[in-house]
């Protein structure tokens, strides 16, 4: 059995959840999870493989890999987004989970190029600011990988042009969570638009609750 069986199986039920929640449909999305260094300090992740559907997907199926791709672990490809998860974590020290969603309405924001402003409190609370579109670059490509993480910033999500949203968080749990408020705060903001007027926040109550959450982060 692996060293890694109980993250591996993790990051199975954060799959398996993401599909039940219609964050993504057939085999796309993925989702990863930082994992203790080597002790000659290599950083290693465990991630979803590419082209698995996740209502068969066990632990045995998940890729552990160096940030260099080099395998460590398992038979099968992993995710074809995964330099994009290498990113997160080269440049985010804080982030132990990445979760990548399809979702409908964070894609038709990713489409249109619309940021989501802070709308409603969730918004700075659990992400830390508006979600942000990034630059549009080709899929799978250290360019997009690049693009995310610069309208990722120090928040818990952004907006992948033309194609979806990533969350991020201190664990798979909280990544996932993020990745639902994600689509609900996008759909909000649509409709908010179609019915005359999608309102932020007071620019106080923004400055106060991205105070918590820089806060509640340090703290975790």
């Amino acid at each position: 059995m692996s060293i890694w069986q109980e993250e591996k199986q993790s990051v199975v039920e954060a799959a398996r959840e993401m599909l039940s929640m219609g964050l993504v449909t057939g085999t796309s999305g993925n989702v990863s999870v930082r994992l203790a260094p080597e002790e000659d300090g290599r950083e290693l992740f465990a991630v979803t493989p590419t082209g698995a559907p996740y209502g068969s997907l066990s632990a045995e199926d998940i890729v552990v890999t160096d940030f260099d791709m080099t395998p460590v672990e398992g038979e099968l490809m992993p995710s074809s987004e995964a330099l994009l998860h290498v990113e997160i974590y080269n440049r985010r020290p804080d982030v132990l989970a990445v979760i990548h969603t399809h979702s409908v309405f964070s894609s038709v924001a990713a489409v249109a190029g619309t940021d989501i402003p802070p709308i409603i409190d969730e918004v700075m609370i659990s992400i830390g600011g508006p979600i942000m579109v990034s630059v549009y670059a080709f899929p799978s490509s250290q360019e997009l990988a690049d693009k995310v993480c610069d309208a990722l910033e120090d928040r818990n999500a952004a907006l992948i042009r033309n194609h979806g949203a990533v969350g991020v968080g201190r664990t798979l749990r909280q990544a996932l969570d993020v990745c639902a408020l994600v689509e609900r705060v996008s759909q909000i903001y649509f409709y908010a638009s179609l019915a005359g007027k999608a309102n932020t926040l007071p620019d106080e109550v923004v400055e106060a609750e991205r105070a918590m959450f820089v806060m509640r982060r340090r703290s975790e």
